[in-house]
């Protein structure tokens, strides 16, 4: 189970290469994409096609392959698989079957947007992508947000603005940093209050991909805070 990069190619881990470049076959939630970065690095090996539309199926294929002796590898397109991305079925049943795990770790934009954040303390919850529906994602936004915890979400560039507008109308001065294209070259990560940053990141014209802290109840005092309380 190999974690590749979530947008700057150059940090695949010198681990990951390397178990790319030794195994037999690598299967890959989105072969197009996996493509890229195996270009990038000059790897070629066959790949196989293992989505979360298909997982069951393909994983069943994947244990055909290690029966018959074969090192197969598993990418999610970016990140680290299983973690908001397939991979976890392929786990448990290669695990049933009395095959070997072998995690190789690396990126995630949930740890990669924690550090920068200024976020302290040691309980935040990750809870990933939210219903699409509305009913549901504002049900379980209020459900968080009266938890008084930390949390981590992701959103694509078609639902953040929504997903921004329900924060606000429900608790408009609890504190986001948001992360946006991670580790790419519109890297961008912003800190404000939700309805703020409601304003910053209208539905009509959010790109790329989204991570979000949701600040706890009694968030940690920023630098700027302190300034202002002196």
């Amino acid at each position: 189970m190999i974690a590749t990069p979530i947008g700057n190619l150059e940090d695949i881990s010198l681990r990951a290469l390397e178990t790319l470049k030794s195994v037999d076959i690598i299967a890959c939630e989105d072969t197009r994409h996996t493509l890229k970065l195996l270009s990038r690095y000059e790897i070629r090996k066959p790949l196989i096609s293992c989505h979360s539309y298909n997982e069951q199926q393909a994983a069943k294929r994947v244990i055909a392959l290690l029966s018959e002796g074969k090192d197969v590898a598993y990418c999610s397109d970016a990140g680290t698989p299983g973690f908001s991305d397939p991979g976890a079925l392929l786990v448990r049943m290669a695990r049933s079957a009395g095959y070997k795990i072998v995690p190789i770790p690396g990126p995630s934009a949930f740890a990669c947007l924690i550090s920068a954040s200024g976020l302290s303390g040691k309980t935040f919850l990750f809870d990933g992508f939210l219903s699409p529906k509305p009913g549901k994602r504002r049900t379980r936004l209020k459900e968080l947000l009266d938890r008084g915890e930390s949390f981590v979400l992701y959103e694509s560039p078609f639902r953040i603005g929504k997903l921004l507008a329900d924060i606000a109308s429900i608790d408009p001065e609890r504190r986001l940093c948001i992360g946006r294209e991670l580790t790419k070259i519109h890297e961008e990560i912003i800190e404000g209050k939700a309805e703020e940053l409601v304003q910053r990141f209208p539905a009509e014209s959010a790109k790329g991909e989204f991570c979000i802290i949701v600040h706890g109840i009694k968030p940690a005092t920023s630098v700027n805070d302190k300034e202002d309380e002196s």
